[in-house]
């Protein structure tokens, strides 16, 4: 039977079709349309990005949006509360907690509030997303530590904590003064469009922005190393335009290199069917959505990051990080074609944990329990 009486809140920092967006991005629009599916009422709330209009409707979900609290302040921001009032969602479900997050428990305090970690940041975590502002020493520690206080207390506020990935469980809790450690929700992967029908020619590939902390540059360094092998180079750098063209140019200039630039899912999803191996540079990661999509299609993984034992148990953790650690890995994957059992491995997992409807189920399953849960205490 349809869910049709529930009404859910997706709070966001980003949606595609509005803006730049990443995995964030990605996950809540596919945990939107999933609930849409189940016949839930579903909104996503997020700050207004260029060109972005007060209230759209796409695919069967609101998308309403605010000013942003960067460039208004959290205090011009706070004033948006009634939106979240108007909305007059059963649940309020924060895909990673953020201002908004604070914002929805101000203008509706009395319904559900939720919050899934998505990529919380200690002190060395925070410094390296925001080494490209050159904030001094103190800078950096003040603006992080206003971070940990927003973000913990909206956090602590709401009435379930949960995390996408295993592996930040403990540090979560700790970093957020949470009373029990957040429970671990999944984010959803569809397996149904996937044939993973693989290239002839070794072929691995990168996907992500070519931020700093992502060293885009070790891939095209590695790509070097490995004339024989085809590098798909998939991504962009948003916010520098200079730094963009640097890197665009170096790459066209290698002939084992392709450039498709930032690709819609499906064409995505193509790339992944034919790759043999995500390579995955970041000085940090959580558990992306890149390694799910890349799973999924039988890729083994490449990283410096172990998000989840992704690394370790689907392919090659480079611990050191360095170039040579990342030749060592790619040539290991490519030994005797163990990248094929490897990417079987990440397939299986993938799709035991990750798959979409058993996930959206999940979803509907915590929302109900948290609505009764509610109404107990209330009661009591």
């Amino acid at each position: 039977m349809a869910e049709r009486n529930l009404r859910v809140c997706l709070i966001a920092t980003e949606y595609p079709g509005f803006g730049p967006y990443g995995g964030f991005g990605v996950l809540t629009r596919d945990i939107a349309l999933g609930l849409v599916v189940r016949g839930l009422e579903i909104f996503v709330v997020m700050p207004r990005k260029e060109r972005q209009k007060p209230i759209e409707v796409v695919e069967g979900v609101t998308v309403a949006s605010y000013p942003s609290p960067t460039y208004v302040g959290v205090g011009k921001a706070l004033s948006y509360a009634g939106l979240y009032r108007a909305i007059d969602a059963d649940i309020y479900h924060s895909q990673e907690p953020s201002v908004g997050t604070a914002i929805a428990q101000v203008g509706a305090p009395e319904k559900v509030h939720l919050v899934t970690f998505q990529d919380p940041r200690d002190f060395q975590g925070w410094r390296v997303e925001r080494a490209a502002e050159s904030l001094t020493p103190v800078q950096e520690l003040l603006f992080w530590m206003r971070y940990k206080w927003q973000i913990g207390a909206a956090s602590r506020r709401a009435d379930a904590q949960f995390s996408q990935a295993k592996f930040i469980i403990p540090m979560t809790q700790k970093l957020y003064g949470l009373r029990q450690p957040p429970a671990f929700l999944p984010n959803p992967l569809r397996m149904s469009d996937i044939s993973s029908s693989k290239a002839d020619r070794p072929t691995v590939c990168y996907l992500g922005r070519w931020d700093p902390r992502k060293r885009p540059e070790l891939f095209l360094n590695l790509a070097e190393r490995f004339p024989q092998v085809r590098f798909i180079f998939i991504g962009a750098c948003l916010n520098d335009i200079t730094r963009d063209a640097a890197i665009r140019a170096r790459a066209e200039a290698m002939s084992n290199v392709s450039i498709p630039g930032w690709v819609d899912a499906n064409e995505r999803g193509a790339i992944l069917d034919s790759a043999w191996i995500l390579i995955n540079t970041s000085t940090r990661e959580c558990l992306p959505v890149s390694y799910l999509e890349a799973g999924a299609r039988g890729c083994a993984i490449l990283s410096h990051c172990d998000a989840d034992d992704f690394a370790s148990h689907f392919g090659y953790w480079a611990r050191r990080g360095d170039l040579e650690d990342y030749v060592e890995g790619l040539s290991f994957l490519l030994g005797n074609d163990r990248w094929k059992s490897f990417g079987e491995k990440a397939r299986e997992y993938v799709k035991s944990t990750h798959e979409y409807e058993k996930v959206i189920d999940q979803h509907v399953s915590v929302y109900r329990e948290a609505l009764a849960r509610k109404s107990d205490r209330l009661a009591s």
